[in-house]
């Protein structure tokens, strides 16, 4: 019988389901799985299922759980191959004077590649780079070119909400985010507290994005007059998420009303937010 789980691994974690023989898997385990760049160290996110009308000949494989062993070379990757190989590599990049700057190593625990992660703002030759890497370390050398939001997802570590980056835990896709919402959200408009650790709007700016846009019909556009049972007015602004209006009538007076409260706009008023 053939099972399914995902497994996130890698440096850039990423996610992605492994056929395995074997259904005592647990959700956190330590496994070691056959990727597209080669045998890696993953970790279990979901609960195996049975792979149902799957043959499995075309999936990747979960090999078998990961051993002391296997943590060790993990460990000696990431203490000292790793930090050698990016200290090697940032000196040519200095001396050649190439317009890059790297970010990170990625050394795949099965030793035939290593990948270096960098930065630019445009495209670079670094064909000569990669011949004195591979003359130094006999092996397959990758250079991946990553944007700034990559780059926090790979060296930063907490937002200011006190919790772990989104792009770092959970998020598989980095999808695009806009000012437009932000401005739907009212939220400020100074970059500096609406931007993340990559110097871009915040990600979290979409997640409650389709909601402000479900309920954004239900309310009156700002300035248009409204009949409330609480007295006739102007409205002067809105709370999207709360559904809450406020108004100020004619005597000067400022109310704060439900949404479901405005009986109906007044003559020739338009219902919606603008």
């Amino acid at each position: 019988m053939a099972y399914m789980a995902k497994v996130r691994y890698g440096l850039m974690r990423f996610v992605r389901d492994f056929y395995s023989d074997f259904p005592g898997l647990k959700i956190g385990d330590r496994v070691v799985v056959n990727s597209d760049r080669g045998q890696e160290i993953g970790e279990v996110v979901t609960h195996p299922e049975e792979a149902h009308g799957c043959d499995c000949s075309s999936c990747p494989k979960l090999v078998r759980g990961a051993t002391d062993e296997d943590e060790k070379r993990l460990e000696e990757i990431e203490k000292e191959l790793a930090p050698r190989e990016y200290k090697f590599c940032a000196e040519r990049i200095r001396e050649r004077k190439m317009p890059m700057k790297l970010t990170t190593v990625e050394h795949l625990p099965d030793a035939k590649k290593i990948i270096f992660y960098f930065v630019s703002k445009g495209r670079v030759d670094f064909r000569e780079l990669v011949k004195d890497l591979a003359r130094e370390y006999k092996t397959r050398i990758e250079m991946r070119q990553i944007g700034v939001r990559d780059e926090a997802r790979l060296l930063a570590s907490y937002q200011r909400c006190g919790q772990e980056l989104c792009c770092k835990t959970w998020m598989k896709e980095l999808e695009p985010v806009t000012m437009r919402m932000a401005k739907s959200q009212k939220a400020t408009l100074d970059p500096s507290k609406i931007s993340g650790r990559c110097g871009r709007l915040m990600c979290c700016l979409r997640y409650e994005n389709q909601v402000y846009e479900e309920l954004k019909p239900s309310l009156p556009r700002k300035g248009s007059r409204v009949i409330t049972p609480y007295g006739d007015g102007r409205v002067i602004d809105y709370e999207i998420l709360r559904q809450k209006v406020t108004i100020q009538t004619e005597d000067e007076r400022v109310l704060i009303v439900d949404a479901k409260d405005i009986l109906k706009p007044s003559e020739g008023e338009k219902q919606a937010v603008g």
